[in-house]
């Protein structure tokens, strides 16, 4: 018998981290200091990107990224409904409007026919790009979407929230990394507690392209820089005085040239997300061994539908299964202490979106997922007692 909890996720911090944070609130920094940038290039080389900025949550990711791309009012922008409301939100924050794409219901990615279909019945234009999402650690082919892109002039933002250390297979056979940036115009990041890498909060924005880097970096800490080189105002204005000859800028100056967000991580956050990217791959390697456990006991189960077969790349944040009487199974593991989740009511269905003219049956893979999804236990730290408990409890509910 498990006499304690067992939660959908949980984050795992260890003594080492635990030191490391210590270390960092001890010295100078609290705020912006160096483990920021030594955190920046270490995911950077993690999953193979040119660029990494780091931010304060996910959704701080997905609302720069959005800005970075110049989104504005009235730009309409496809993205899935099944998956947190942030990767449509974005848009929203920055006057856009969002389309909803129905998801294929093997994978529960966004389907890249339907949004094919959306774009070729639409005149050209009509859509400024596209925000794929990584769903429960599954990587979405974006070497097909950067294709169907290029054909219909759309950037990409890759919502990789759920996926670091996944990858895909591209045409040629290469393991290509969620957030890597080759076909994605930027991918983001979260490192809330039950990811892969919990920060307490924050997120990462990865990229290949320079300017957009740069923009990014400006966004994210009120639109101010400090590069001298980039200044508009004059070295007299700067230091004050009216005397022309004065040809340094002083060392307090700064320029708010745009308007940008405090969207920053801390330097201590920083430093644990370092000490949690050292076993980032540890961490993999288990969340497989449990999905293959989870897939071994449920394959030939007729009560219930598990995400489309073993798949190499999968990062698993998630373990989704599709059940009967979901509620009933819901309830019945909380009242065995296993608290499962489930993931996610459709965003086109959220109140707000409904507001905007969205309905019920104009997503029918999503809503029909979303009547049986249940996601169960799926964290490193769960052990195999605890996760033969929860197969046992599931089984045990449908034979009775």
């Amino acid at each position: 018998m498990i006499d304690i909890a067992i939660p959908y996720g949980r984050q795992n911090i260890t003594q080492e981290d635990i030191n490391v944070v210590i270390s960092a609130l001890q010295s100078d920094y609290l705020t912006q200091g160096p483990k920021i940038g030594e955190f920046e290039k270490a995911f950077a080389d993690y999953v193979g990107s040119k660029y990494a900025v780091a931010v304060s949550n996910g959704t701080a990711a997905l609302h720069l990224c959005a800005l970075a791309l110049d989104v504005k009012e009235g730009d309409k922008v496809i993205t899935t409904p099944i998956t947190f409301a942030a990767s449509a939100n974005c848009i929203r924050y920055c006057g856009g409007e969002v389309v909803f794409s129905d998801i294929d219901s093997d994978t529960y990615l966004l389907d890249i026919e339907k949004v094919r279909k959306l774009l070729e019945s639409s005149p050209k234009g009509t859509f400024k790009g596209i925000i794929p999402v990584d769903f429960a650690g599954r990587a979405v082919d974006l070497e097909s979407f950067r294709k169907l892109a290029n054909e219909h002039g759309l950037w990409i933002i890759e919502d990789a929230c759920h996926a670091p250390g996944g990858y895909f297979k591209s045409l040629d056979n290469s393991n290509q990394n969620c957030g890597n940036s080759k076909f994605a115009d930027l991918a983001i990041f979260s490192f809330h507690p039950v990811k892969h890498i919990a920060c307490g909060e924050g997120g990462m924005i990865t990229t290949n392209d320079e300017i957009l880097y740069k923009k990014l970096l400006a966004l994210r800490t009120h639109g101010i820089t400090k590069n001298e080189l980039e200044y508009t105002n004059s070295v007299s204005f700067a230091n004050g005085v009216d005397d022309e000859t004065v040809e340094v800028y002083p060392s307090w100056y700064m320029e708010m040239q745009t308007l940008g967000f405090n969207y920053r991580l801390t330097d201590f956050q920083a430093a644990l997300g370092i000490s949690q990217l050292k076993r980032a791959d540890e961490g993999l390697v288990r969340r497989r061994e449990i999905a293959s456990i989870y897939n071994k006991a449920f394959s030939e189960k007729s009560f219930l539908k598990s995400q489309s077969g073993v798949v190499d790349g999968h990062a698993y944040h998630l373990y989704v299964l599709e059940v009967e009487d979901r509620l009933g199974l819901y309830n019945y593991l909380r009242e065995n202490k296993i608290f499962a989740q489930i993931h996610y009511i459709p965003c086109h269905l959220m109140p707000y979106y409904k507001n905007l003219g969205w309905k019920e049956g104009d997503m029918p893979n999503a809503e029909a997922y979303y009547k049986n999804c249940i996601s169960l236990p799926m964290y490193p730290t769960l052990s195999n007692e605890e996760q033969l408990y929860v197969i046992n409890k599931i089984e045990e509910y449908y034979k009775n």
